[in-house]
């Protein structure tokens, strides 16, 4: 009876979703264990709780507020509802958000291929699925994303990209692009003619970040005024479309194949053919094996290479864009810390990986910024199968088949339960890099103390190496040559595919 109830499981349409009917309507938890999550309401309307517990139209644009919505008045409970909540509502599959950090390494751990794993949830992923297509290592699970790993992830390697030859190479590259914006940065001061300058430094690390990407480790040569005036606005249009694209496009048809009888589709279609020429351009230097591709060993041809650089593009400008502008950002309303790495770093010319791990002082300061302000907010998992789970400390959860994981990093990294005074010796909720100090002489270890800023597991971020470099070589040589600060105390977050501070990076410098 069993084997014909799990073969009915496995091989009838709809049978699952069917048989968990009765206690969705009844309201009976689908998780076990001695780490039961919470419930909650999908319409709460006197709560007083931020939106609804799910992405519309109206609110898609401020993911964190739905986060938030999760653990409404959580910390009025004890035990694990505190941390872990779910939504379960008739005719769907269930909906786990977790903000404790023992399940996040747990379930980010078991994602993978083999059976019985999780995998990477691809609905939050649609909107970038359409816009560059499915058979990326993004978008991919099972077999087919062991396959594009492997094919992907040898260039960013650690081993790759620190042997010495070749970082020499990147790095010598790296620093003639940081320092031609930098210069762009002194001229722009000079000319107006004053000691300091108001600017938003977002849209200049952006240019900084994508010549790194497209020039100096793709080897493509396209100008400064290129990027600045015609690639950079055009992806970042495509970005934003993406993220609109994932809730509001209920038909699922790629926007390139509608007509084009608006303004807004033929401005669409324009930037998606912009970012299909840029993506030819880093594609081109293949063929002579220049940067990157000399370390390249696939014999994949060119086409089934394109949704993947793609990919890339997109999600590392993003990625490294928020890395250095939360950076940034924090040290300009952080004096104390901006000059102790100014201290650190006056006198480096050459960022090696072993002089970057000395300067310990802006590692904590990269640590904390990952801590407080990452930029891969949320962690996406889908349940494969029935699953128990269990962490380190040894709590285990049980995890139906088809649940919706959100891993929640961004609270999870700002709650004092986790990162606050008797943790880390600072309050969970600000920037502090001491704290990596205090952490390091208390004698924990570094598992224990994972911020999830590249992710965790096997699904961890390939280009990890390689943005560490990028974003400690930008923000050593503002710093080195800067001094800047912020007018306003605080700066919220702005999330869409990853989060950036609310005020585009405004800062008021001055030459040092």
């Amino acid at each position: 009876m069993q084997n014909g109830t799990s073969n009915l499981k496995d091989h009838l349409p709809g049978y699952r979703r069917l048989s968990r009917l009765p206690k969705q309507f009844l309201s009976i938890s689908p998780f076990d264990g001695d780490c039961m999550p919470s419930r909650v309401r999908l319409f709460d309307p006197r709560s007083g709780r931020p939106t609804q517990p799910f992405p519309h139209r109206w609110n898609f644009e401020d993911p964190v507020r739905i986060l938030e919505t999760y653990f409404w008045k959580a910390d009025d409970e004890q035990g694990p509802g505190r941390h872990n909540r779910y939504l379960d509502v008739p005719g769907f599959a269930p909906v786990l958000v977790t903000r404790d950090p023992g399940m996040i390494r747990a379930i980010a751990t078991a994602t993978g291929d083999r059976e019985g794993q999780f995998d990477r949830d691809t609905l939050p992923s649609v909107g970038i699925a359409r816009a560059t297509g499915t058979d990326t290592l993004l978008y991919a699970n099972g077999a087919e994303w062991k396959k594009q790993r492997k094919i992907a992830a040898c260039p960013f390697g650690k081993t790759t990209l620190f042997q010495p030859e070749q970082f020499c190479e990147f790095a010598d590259t790296f620093r003639e692009t940081v320092r031609g914006r930098i210069d762009v940065l002194r001229q722009h001061l000079a000319a107006s003619g004053q000691e300091t300058v108001d600017i938003p430094l977002e849209p200049e690390v952006k240019v900084v970040m994508l010549e790194m990407l497209t020039n100096n480790f793709f080897g493509a040569e396209i100008s400064y005024e290129e990027l600045r005036e015609k690639y950079v606005p055009a992806l970042e249009r495509v970005i934003d479309h993406i993220v609109s694209d994932t809730v509001k496009n209920r038909l699922g048809v790629p926007w390139r194949k509608f007509p084009s009888l608006s303004d807004r589709i033929v401005r669409a279609k324009a930037d998606d053919a912009t970012f299909e020429e840029l993506t030819q351009r880093i594609l081109a230097p293949r063929g002579e094996k220049k940067a990157l591709w000399k370390q390249f060993k696939s014999d994949a041809p060119d086409a089934k290479l394109i949704s993947n650089l793609k990919v890339f593009l997109a999600g590392a400008l993003e990625a490294t864009t928020s890395y250095a502008t939360w950076a940034i950002s924090h040290l300009a309303r952080h004096p104390d810390a901006q000059e102790k790495v100014f201290e650190e770093v006056k006198d480096i010319d050459v960022y090696t990986p072993e002089i970057l791990a000395g300067a310990k002082y802006l590692r904590a300061v990269l640590d904390e910024t990952l801590r407080l302000t990452p930029s891969l907010y949320f962690l996406p998992r889908r349940a494969t199968a029935d699953t128990w789970v269990k962490s380190a400390d040894g709590r285990k959860m049980f995890i139906p088949w088809g649940t919706h994981l959100l891993l929640d990093v961004w609270h999870a990294n700002r709650h004092e339960d986790h990162w606050g005074v008797e943790v880390s010796g600072y309050p969970a909720n600000v920037f502090e890099p001491d704290r990596w100090r205090i952490l390091a002489e208390s004698g924990r270890a570094t598992k224990d103390t994972l911020h999830f800023g590249f992710g965790h597991g096997p699904r961890v971020c390939p280009g990890k190496h390689l943005g560490e470099l990028e974003v400690g070589l930008t923000v050593g040589a503002l710093v080195k040559t800067f001094r800047f600060w912020a007018d306003a105390e605080e700066n919220p977050a702005r999330a869409g595919v990853s989060t950036k501070p609310a005020d585009g990076t405004r800062v008021s410098m001055s030459l040092r």
